[in-house]
């Protein structure tokens, strides 16, 4: 097919593995969307440690993964059975790397989900990690750790009384952030640890609102499956609900009704699938999960200073963007310290 134009799509600059997303427009009309991916010896540059790809098919971070999971049928069939869309890809791979050329699939982007969609999605990620997951030697393990603990933050403004009284940080946060912060960094590593210790599943690991569409036929695709592996049940859910308000998806006032919803609906769809567990877990797993951002904070305050600021790759209004996630991390960090008390009950 002759191609007549490109248009480049957002994805993450600082990922070593990801060299371009694009959509694709053919003579015919019809449309594709276009990853390339880099092999770790072609890493260029400038890229930060934490980003690097890597060849260890257990990392977190591994550049081959998203070719395997694209080729996996069963991993396919599992997901169409819960109500859930693997794109379709061709592979084509090169002596630097690899092209996917996926289905572009239209649709209502998850950035724009009513409290409905949302819920549908929870449930079928639900039916999704109710059923045993097929091993495989590509997939992550310790994401959650080695992703969260491996981000390059300025920790010491954490303790530092100027960063604290930063116009924008004083005017917009919560005054019980700071000490509801400092909990969850003490606290950090026994939350890791209470997470790795629970009920496992196979996780997204990047569920999020911009890595889903729904088809009109009410079909929920789900793309950018770099992480893919092993996670506690809940874990997903415990990303997907703080991350849509972080980056402006979902009001920060409408937060504690979207976490009910996804989570009451997730325990639905895994009891649909013939689960039959403790909820009391997953909920804990949700929770404690939160621990991924507690580098968050830091960085923010690092930055709150600067004269302007993004989300997701867009600039927005500073102080409407301090103010929700101030509201959120606040959230976060009553999350892991209600998680915290419960394991040691």
């Amino acid at each position: 097919m002759t191609e007549v134009g490109t248009t480049a799509l957002r994805h993450n600059p600082l990922n070593a593995v990801t060299a371009s997303v694009e959509r694709v427009t053919y003579a015919d009309g019809r449309t594709a969307v276009r990853k390339q991916l880099r092999r770790p010896s072609d890493t260029p540059a400038g890229v930060p440690v934490p980003w690097a790809a890597s060849t260890e098919p257990r990392h977190w971070n591994y550049w081959r993964r998203e070719l395997e999971v694209y080729r996996d049928d069963e991993l396919r069939e599992q997901l169409a059975d819960a109500g859930l869309v693997l794109p379709t890809a061709q592979v084509d791979e090169k002596p630097d790397g690899a092209v996917l050329l996926m289905d572009d699939i239209a649709g209502t982007p998850g950035t724009h989900f009513s409290l409905a969609e949302h819920a549908a999605l929870a449930r079928a990620c639900g039916r999704w990690q109710a059923r045993p997951a097929p091993e495989r030697p590509w997939t992550s393990t310790g994401f959650l750790r080695d992703y969260s603990t491996t981000r390059e933050v300025p920790w010491q403004l954490m303790t530092d009384d100027a960063a604290w009284q930063q116009p924008l940080i004083r005017e917009t946060w919560p005054a019980e952030l700071r000490e509801a912060w400092t909990g969850l960094l003490v606290h950090r590593n026994a939350l890791l640890d209470l997470v790795a210790s629970l009920p496992r599943a196979r996780c997204h690991l990047d569920f999020w609102v911009s890595n889903v569409i729904q088809r009109p036929t009410g079909e929920l695709a789900l793309f950018d499956w770099s992480f893919l592996g092993d996670g506690a049940l809940g874990e997903d859910i415990g990303n997907y609900i703080p991350d849509a308000v972080f980056d402006l998806f979902w009001p920060a006032e409408r937060l504690p009704e979207l976490a009910e919803t996804c989570i009451a609906n997730y325990l639905d769809g895994l009891q649909e699938a013939g689960w039959r567990g403790d909820p009391d877990q997953v909920r804990l797993a949700v929770m404690a999960s939160g621990v991924k951002y507690a580098w968050l904070l830091p960085g923010l305050l690092g930055r709150a200073s600067d004269t302007t600021h993004n989300a997701y790759h867009r600039q927005v209004d500073s102080r409407y963007l301090f103010h929700q996630r101030g509201q959120a991390l606040l959230f976060v960090a009553r999350w892991c310290a209600e998680a915290f008390s419960r394991a040691r009950r």
